[in-house]
């Protein structure tokens, strides 16, 4: 193969793969729901607290049917959501059971349906790796 197809060839190839979300990024308006909720709160399997800190755990494991108890230890509120930040979604039963924690409050996320690893991060601090962690749900 000459050069030149060789180059039109791996042009094409990542062009494909990035309109299918192959790519490294998520194409506009699309997001790919990770763990569906189970429309209400199941038993928490685990719980993630809040601090000035960040969160702690920032990884936790779950089974499917299961909710996460988030408690914000922090004096200031927290928004926590799901990834892909701005646009979340990808495990709709954190935006649905969380949303604004107040200082002090304590919520319990939506049970998560099926397996998969759920990324969330603090929407009002996204920026902030100390209030970013991941759901495992088993």
């Amino acid at each position: 193969m000459s050069v030149y197809l060789k180059t039109l060839f791996t042009a094409a190839t990542a062009a494909a793969l990035v309109s299918c979300g192959g790519g490294s990024s998520s194409p506009t308006g699309s997001t790919q729901v990770i763990s569906p909720s189970t429309g209400a709160t199941g038993p928490s399997g685990a719980t993630v607290t809040i601090t000035a800190a960040g969160v702690s755990p920032s990884q936790v494991s779950i089974t499917v049917g299961q909710s996460v108890t988030f408690v914000n230890n922090d004096t200031r509120p927290h928004e926590m959501a799901s990834d892909p930040h701005p646009t979340h979604g990808t495990c709709p039963g954190i935006e649905a059971g969380i949303g604004t924690l107040g200082a002090g409050q304590t919520k319990l996320t939506q049970g998560f349906s099926t397996a998969g690893t759920c990324g969330y991060h603090d929407h009002l601090n996204s920026g902030t790796a100390s209030l970013q962690g991941t759901i495992t749900i088993r």
